[in-house]
């Protein structure tokens, strides 16, 4: 579907939950991605970082205690920082949302409307 909107939401996540929420009063029935259920793919990462046009570490959770246990903040090499976020997805930045093969990462929330205005 080449309109579809996709969010990778965490519903216990406060600005995940105003991204959804925004996109609803647009209109939008976005796919929801609950990643943190589903687990995305190692590619899957390398996808929605190209969309971003982002790095890796850009879009990991920074202040998780998973990044400090597995001292990721040294690690220089993007793939084991990938790698980390197909292990551990909570490590992973939300909301992510995809529209046409163009992302954003939904902090703050109203960063979802550029995209879908697009």
């Amino acid at each position: 579907m080449a309109n579809e909107v996709i969010i990778w939401h965490n519903p216990r996540c406060s600005k995940s939950r105003e991204a959804l929420k925004l996109l609803k009063e647009k209109g939008i029935e976005p796919k929801i991605y609950k990643y943190l259920d589903e687990h995305p793919s190692k590619e899957q990462i390398e996808e929605v970082l190209k969309m971003l046009g982002v790095s890796p570490r850009d879009i990991m959770r920074t202040k998780e205690a998973i990044y400090k246990e597995l001292g990721l903040g040294d690690v220089e090499d993007d793939e084991k920082l990938i790698e980390a976020m197909v292990e551990h997805p909570r490590l992973i930045e939300r909301p992510i949302v995809i529209k046409e093969g163009k992302a954003v990462l939904g902090r703050p929330p109203q960063k979802v409307i550029e995209l879908i205005k697009e």
